[in-house]
């Protein structure tokens, strides 16, 4: 309707209003921008992005859904004049130019004055410390809004360079209040870290206490590195193995999803975003894949001889865990390379904020499976590094879209520490983390944490006691991600010098609740798992 009623055209970057359905299925009309037009059958369509909307919400719509009266149109870069206007001389650009007043501004403020010059107005230039710019102190260690920790964010995304702002927009301001002194935390720095504060952990506390409701004392130290902020995102990917992705790169190809459908099994899967699948199969409408070894055909065709042929009915590797109807396979990324290719493939449809490695010999790859007559069906996976220099224990995440919503999720995680307690280790999945993932997270530290601390008696008729690393030790989650949990579920009190855990009524009411729900655990006894010292190359 649009494109015969409306002489004006739409193009790249444009940017308009355009209807969709919301959760209610009730009209919302978003600001969307258009990413890409294509001509089907003399029709055209338009590819957008819901601003502010998550990626995989990305769709192609018909004219018709287009509000043309707030269309906004890509801002043009002004044309540089040639400086002073004489042609020949070099073009200098806006940033130049005021970088040069700015320049100017602080020479005639700081520089001493040579014969006569213009007035200027006085204009005070103060150079202000940031430790000057601490607000009052709070009795508890500000933690990061949800919206910030999604938007920092298994899976925050690399800040693009015309969105930095100054270092106070970004890097929250975190107070510790020892003795009634406020102390300012320096945010932490990508590529810099600090030595960690474990002495005191434990010496300061002093009681944990219990009443109705129930609290306890604990002494947080300086957090290291916030898991939740977008502060410690490498500005580039690390070459250690790391999926971060690397925002930098990304262009109009790998912003758009490019697979249209995927059938899996039983299952077909509308993917979310980009995956490098090869061209050729990009244009098909339904890409097949053998849901054992998860190796791509163009067609049912091709499918069904393939399986005549295929000898697997479960992923590649060792099982290490059994117990009903669910296993974990471990897969060496290095012994099994095309099988973990392929498994990154798949697993790109539905992860934007990690990046694809073909080199996967340095990683591990945990898959879960669900048993029926037919073989092992995967469910989800998560991956993770050999040799991990920041205690990551999962590089990436996902549970399949079929199963997710039904504690799969939160049982893969479970897993991950499970691993990590066998090592003897504290483990913390590898940043950004996505939404969901974000999400999946804190309800298994907020859940595993609360169980312990429901669990404490008291100790000869005084008040229970624990420290920060205890919990650590106990769970293998690291120190830090406690500490922001903590935080998270407002559990901490500052009472005469001390932190007091408080559980209140509705905390507790609500973690039983939560409890119920939860039908499925691993099983430590089922675990079946030799860790091996990957330094060594020769175990490569």
């Amino acid at each position: 309707m649009v494109d015969h009623l409306c002489p004006v055209e739409i193009v790249e970057g444009c940017r308009l209003p355009v209807l969709r359905k919301n959760q209610e299925h009730e009209d919302e009309w978003p600001l969307a921008e258009i990413l890409s037009v294509k001509e089907v059958s003399s029709r055209k369509l338009y590819y957008v992005h819901y601003i502010d909307f998550n990626k995989r919400l990305d769709e192609w719509v018909t004219g018709d859904r287009l509000d043309m009266k707030k269309l906004q149109f890509p801002k043009k870069e002004a044309k540089t004049p040639t400086k002073n206007g004489l042609p020949g001389s070099r073009p200098s650009s806006p940033e130049r130019e005021v970088r040069k007043s700015l320049d100017l501004n602080v020479q005639s403020a700081t520089a001493p004055s040579r014969g006569k010059t213009l007035p200027t107005p006085k204009r005070k230039v103060e150079a202000v410390p940031m430790a000057t710019q601490v607000p009052p102190a709070p009795p508890v260690p500000s933690l990061p809004s949800s919206t910030e920790a999604s938007q920092a964010s298994v899976f925050p995304a690399v800040r693009e360079p015309s969105t930095f702002k100054s270092r106070e927009d970004h890097e929250p301001i975190s107070l510790l209040t020892t003795n009634g002194n406020a102390r300012r935390l320096i945010p932490s720095q990508p590529g810099r870290k600090r030595k960690a504060n474990c002495g005191g952990a434990d010496e300061m506390i002093k009681v944990l206490q219990y009443n109705n409701p129930q609290s306890a004392s604990v002494f947080l130290p300086p957090p290291e590195d916030s898991q939740d902020s977008s502060d410690g995102i490498p500005s580039a990917p690390r070459m250690t193995g790391s999926l971060v992705s690397d925002r930098s790169h990304d262009d109009i190809v790998t912003r758009m999803k490019n697979i249209e459908c995927i059938e899996l099994g039983r299952h077909r899967l509308k993917p979310w975003y980009f995956s490098p699948y090869p061209q050729e199969l990009t244009t098909l409408p339904i890409l097949y894949l053998c849901e054992f070894c998860l190796k791509y055909l163009k067609s049912l065709k091709c499918l069904q001889r393939h399986l005549t042929k295929c000898n697997l009915r479960h992923p590649p590797g060792n099982e290490i865990y059994r117990k009903g109807t669910i296993s974990f396979f471990e897969i060496d990324g290095r012994k099994n390379k095309t099988y973990s290719q392929n498994l990154c493939l798949l697993a790109k449809c539905f992860l934007d904020h990690k990046t694809l490695y073909y080199d996967t010999d340095p990683f591990l790859f945990y898959v879960m499976t669900e048993y029926d007559s037919k073989g092992f069906h995967i469910v989800g996976y998560f991956s993770k590094e050999k040799e991990s220099t920041e205690d990551y224990n999962v590089a990436c995440i996902l549970t399949l879209p079929p199963y997710q919503r039904r504690g799969y999720g939160k049982l893969l995680i479970e897993f991950s520490y499970e691993l990590s307690k066998v090592e003897g280790k504290t483990g913390t999945p590898e940043k950004p983390l996505s939404d969901l993932g974000l999400l999946s997270y804190r309800s298994y530290w907020s859940q595993t944490i609360l169980e312990i601390l429901m669990d404490l008696k008291p100790d000869n008729g005084e008040r229970p006691q624990i420290t920060i690393n205890e919990i650590s030790e106990i769970t293998s989650v690291k120190k830090e991600d406690v500490i922001s949990t903590l935080q998270y579920l407002n559990l901490i009190n500052y009472y005469k010098g001390q932190y007091i855990l408080t559980l209140s009524e509705d905390i507790v009411d609500g973690h039983e609740r939560a409890m119920q729900k939860r039908h499925l655990r691993i099983d430590p006894k089922c675990l079946h798992f030799t860790p091996k010292d990957w330094s060594k190359r020769g175990k490569w």
